[in-house]
């Protein structure tokens, strides 16, 4: 499996744009080919501990079942449209794709 874990912080973090960021995530990026798992979020305001990292508004966390279709899905239409539509709010935002294995 390939984890595929994004986090927006956003220009405009209002209640209003993140919200219509996670929207875009599952109008956008959740029904593609190889998608074994998909969720988009906010940042949980309550956990706020020395170990969390707090800079993001939106977390995105999309699992395929292997990398070529992880592949396919960073060219697909959708993910390139979601891209155009809300990229203007980005502020920074970080990627971290990393190979996974479950619980034999």
């Amino acid at each position: 499996m390939l984890a595929h874990n994004v986090y927006f912080a956003l220009n405009d973090n209002s209640p209003e744009a993140v919200d219509c960021l996670v929207g875009a995530c599952k109008k956008y990026l959740c029904d593609h080919p190889g998608v074994i798992f998909f969720a988009a979020g906010r940042l949980n305001p309550e956990l706020a501990r020395e170990v969390n990292d707090r800079d993001f508004d939106v977390a995105l966390q999309v699992v395929f079942d292997n990398k070529a279709s992880h592949d396919a899905y960073q060219e697909a239409p959708d993910h390139l449209s979601f891209i155009e539509e809300q990229k203007a709010n980005w502020g920074n935002v970080r990627v971290f794709d990393s190979d996974m294995e479950g619980a034999a």
